[in-house]
């Protein structure tokens, strides 16, 4: 017995030459075998083309933080100046045991974080994976030093540090800060 002979039990039936199997010489018919492979970069994620919106509100709330330390800069040195009037002016008796030199330096340490912050806002749009990787250091380094003068500004900028941290370290801050830019 040959295979194309009938009555072979182990050949083909009649008519068809295998499942799914073309014949030899004979072309593929539609719809069988393996899918046609997707174009190149057909499944890639698509950057995207806008700033998320968990990434602007981190760049608004760095803003605002700007603002804070403007002001806590202005307190600090009003304060300092104050704190050498305080043997002159009864108004100033609470700044007489705070010497002026701490003062001007937490003045001055409001300055460079206030900057800081305005530096990072200011290349959101422009900034890769460093900025991204800074922005969330200083967003824990804001909710850590927030912590130790536990006030109103405190709790703020911990509250803010927090979400700063959280918006430009989820998948959407990743997908915003590696995006290709060309």
């Amino acid at each position: 017995m040959s295979f194309g002979d009938p009555n072979n039990p182990y050949g083909a039936p009649q008519g068809q030459q295998g499942y799914g199997q073309p014949g030899y010489g004979q072309p593929q018919q539609p719809g069988y075998g393996y899918p046609a492979a997707p174009p190149v970069g057909g499944y890639a994620p698509q950057a995207p083309t806008s700033m998320p919106g968990t990434v602007s509100t981190a760049r608004i709330l760095l803003w605002i933080i700007v603002g804070f330390q403007v002001l806590g800069t202005a307190l600090f040195s009003f304060a300092a100046v104050a704190a050498k009037k305080a043997d002159e002016e009864p108004a100033f008796e609470q700044l007489k045991d705070t010497p002026p030199g701490q003062l001007w330096a937490l003045a001055a340490l409001a300055l460079v974080w206030g900057v800081w912050a305005a530096f990072l806002a200011a290349k959101f749009s422009s900034g890769g994976n460093g900025l991204r990787v800074t922005t969330l250091v200083f967003g824990i380094l804001t909710a850590i030093i927030a912590v130790f003068p536990f006030t109103l500004a405190g709790i703020i900028h911990l509250v803010f540090g927090i979400l700063i941290a959280v918006f430009a370290g989820n998948s959407n801050g990743k997908a915003w800060f590696n995006r290709p830019r060309y």
